[in-house]
C-alpha cells in the first residue's frame, strides 16, 4: 500500500455509527484496510439519503436488516490519501466522487453489465457494509471517479443521487418530446425532472404537497407543479407517456398509474411501504410497462459531464449542512424542517 501517511494503515478514525434504531453515536473506529485495488479516500461531505433515515427510524429496508452496529451514508466524495499495491500512486490526492458499491464482476449479472443486480455486492451502508459517515471510507479505484477543481466537494457528493435520477430516465425511455409525470418534489424527485429536461422531455409536470418544494421543482426543471390534494393531473390534460414515482406514497403511485397512456411506462424509486394495491386490469388494459430502480449502473461518467458542463447544479439542492457529531440531528431535518431539500454531513469540520 502505497499512503500520504503510514498511520492511516494502522490508526483509527471517528465514524457516526447506527447502534440501534434511533440511536447514532460518534465512536472511533479502524481505519478502513485496502485490498491492491482499492483507494482510500478522506471524506469531505457525505449527503442523507432517505434509505438513511429509514434505516434509522426502522432498523431495516425490505429483508436488509440492521443487526449489529452500522456506518451510515453512501453519497460520498473526497481526496484520495493511499492506494492499494495495484493502483498507480499518482492517484494520491486526487479528489473523487464514489460510486459506494463493490460488485463480484464475474456473475451473470455483472457480465451482462447490470452489475447493481449482483447478488453478491457490496453496498455502503446496505447491512453489513459500512457507509461514510466517517473520516475515511475505502473503494474500489475504478468506483472512485476524477472530478474537475471547479466541481465543488458538495456537489461531487451528489452524483450519487444524480445517477438515480440518470437511471431512472434510461429506464423510462425518456426522449425529445416526452411528457413525464413525477411524484414527489424531493432531491431525486427534483432531479428526475431536471434529467428528463435534458433527455428531451417537453411536458414535466411534478406533484407535491408542499409548496416551496414545487416551487423547487419549478426552477428545476418542470414545467408544471400541482398539489396532489386538489389536483389530478390525470383530470387535467392528456395521459403521460411516463411516470416516475419518486415519492414512496401508495396513493400517488395509484393515481400515477392512472395518469400514464397506452403503452406507457411506470417506474418506481421512491421507498414507502413493501406492498402496494396496483389497478391491474388498467395495466393489462393499457398494457403499461412497471419496473422499479435499484442503484444505478455505469452513471457517473454523464453524471460529472452534466455537472462540470453547468446543465445540473447540485450545490443548489443544499439547505443543511452538519458536522459528524450532529448526524442524529441531519437524519431527523427531513422530518422536521419542511423547507429541508438535501442534508450534508462535512467529516471534517
Amino acid at each position: 500500500m502505497t499512503t500520504k501517511n503510514s498511520t492511516l494503515t494502522t490508526g483509527t478514525m471517528r465514524a457516526s455509527v447506527l447502534v440501534r434504531p434511533g440511536t447514532v453515536e460518534v465512536q472511533d473506529v479502524p481505519v478502513p484496510t485496502l485490498n491492491d485495488n482499492q483507494v482510500l479516500v478522506r471524506i469531505s461531505a457525505v449527503g442523507v439519503c432517505g434509505s438513511d433515515t429509514h434505516f434509522f427510524h426502522e432498523g431495516h429496508i425490505g429483508d436488509m436488516v440492521v443487526t449489529e452496529p452500522l456506518i451510515l451514508g453512501h453519497e460520498s466524495a473526497g481526496t484520495i490519501v493511499a492506494v492499494g499495491a495495484a493502483v498507480s500512486p499518482d492517484r494520491i490526492g486526487e479528489r473523487v466522487s464514489i460510486e459506494p458499491q463493490k460488485p463480484c464482476r464475474v456473475c451473470e449479472y455483472c457480465k451482462s453489465g447490470q452489475y447493481n443486480l449482483c447478488q453478491n455486492i457490496e453496498f455502503y451502508a446496505a447491512p453489513p457494509i459500512h457507509g461514510a459517515f466517517a473520516e475515511f471510507a475505502a473503494i474500489e479505484s475504478d468506483f472512485a471517479y476524477a472530478v474537475p477543481d471547479h466541481v465543488s466537494d458538495e456537489a461531487a457528493a451528489l452524483m450519487e443521487p444524480l445517477s438515480v435520477a440518470i437511471a431512472t430516465c434510461r429506464k423510462a425511455a425518456m426522449q425529445p418530446g416526452s411528457s413525464v409525470l413525477i411524484a414527489g418534489a424531493g432531491p431525486i424527485g427534483i432531479l428526475v425532472a431536471k434529467v428528463a429536461r435534458i433527455y428531451g422531455a417537453t411536458d414535466i409536470t411534478v406533484s407535491d404537497p408542499a409548496a416551496h418544494r414545487r416551487d423547487f421543482a419549478l426552477g428545476a426543471g418542470a414545467t408544471r407543479a400541482v398539489d396532489p390534494r386538489t389536483e389530478d393531473p390525470a383530470a387535467s390534460g392528456p395521459l403521460f407517456d411516463v411516470f416516475v414515482d419518486a415519492s414512496g406514497a401508495p396513493a400517488a403511485i395509484q393515481a400515477g398509474i392512472r395518469a400514464v397512456k397506452p403503452g406507457g411506462k411506470v417506474v418506481l424509486v421512491g421507498m414507502g411501504t413493501d406492498t402496494v394495491a396496483l389497478p391491474v386490469s388498467l395495466i393489462q388494459n393499457r398494457e403499461i410497462e412497471l419496473t422499479g430502480i435499484f442503484r444505478y449502473t455505469n452513471t457517473w461518467p454523464m453524471a460529472i459531464n452534466l455537472v462540470a458542463s453547468g446543465l445540473v447544479d447540485l450545490d443548489a439542492l443544499v439547505t443543511h449542512r452538519f458536522a459528524l457529531e450532529n448526524v442524529e440531528a441531519a437524519l431527523l431535518t427531513g422530518g422536521t424542517d419542511p423547507h429541508a431539500i438535501k442534508s450534508v454531513i462535512n467529516p471534517r469540520s
